[in-house]
């Protein structure tokens, strides 16, 4: 733990009226995080193959995102440019720097690997995992992804592989702690469909927290599995 991170929890605790964990529940807590307990699954995420996928695309769209699939990456940048062009947008997209992404023919459009702007309206980018019992998309940031690309541009367009779909959350969650098995990466967004909020005279807003728009590009690789 850095010495910044034990100073702030040390002021916590002084708040709280509390010391440091005495060793029997620290041994407690460490043994929790190790061996974490399985929460609720709900019986609709039961299922494998082209039904799971089926469910995880009937959810995200119910959550207002778009679904567009894909039989494989070759064909991620055509999807892309016919995206924008539906929407009357230049081929201007801020890439995410990831391998795949990186490696894909986007002749034809202006490029941006930097961290977005405020004025960036489409980011293109990939995701580590997606459950379909809500249809929701689960981003690590890190070296290939930076979470800035998730919120600010207007328009975000996530690529998926099928073979990243699971049930539940639960399932996801031991995704994750099998990919970083040492600490979890600084930065673990949900994404269920585009940023809405009913706080304005409970009328549901999109576009307020994060992008207007979400496209997913699903991509059929589960033979790949």
């Amino acid at each position: 733990m850095s010495a910044g991170r034990d100073i702030i929890l040390g002021r916590v605790r002084k708040a709280l009226g509390r010391g440091p964990l005495p060793p029997e529940k620290q041994l407690k807590l460490r043994s929790r995080l190790a061996h974490p307990k399985r929460n609720l699954v709900p019986q609709r995420g039961d299922l494998a193959g082209p039904e799971l996928v089926g469910l995880f695309v009937t959810m995200a769209r119910k959550a207002d995102a778009e679904v567009e699939r894909l039989s494989d990456w070759s064909q991620v940048p055509n999807a892309v440019r016919q995206y924008l062009d539906r929407n009357h947008l230049p081929l201007n997209i801020n890439l995410a720097p990831e391998p795949l992404l990186q490696a894909l023919d986007w002749d034809g459009f202006q490029v941006w690997r930097d961290l977005p702007r405020r004025e960036d309206k489409v980011a293109v980018t990939g995701c580590f995992a997606a459950a379909a019992e809500t249809g929701t998309l689960v981003v690590t940031s890190g070296p290939e992804h930076a979470t800035s690309l998730n919120l600010l541009p207007d328009h975000h367009l996530v690529v998926l592989p099928a073979s990243r779909i699971r049930g539940s959350y639960e399932d996801t969650w031991d995704m994750l702690r099998l990919a970083y098995p040492d600490a979890p990466p600084r930065t673990v967004l949900w994404i269920t469909g585009p940023s809405r909020t009913g706080d304005i005279e409970q009328t549901l807003q999109l576009g307020a927290h994060g992008p207007l728009r979400l496209q997913i590009l699903l991509i059929d690789d589960l033979d790949d599995a």
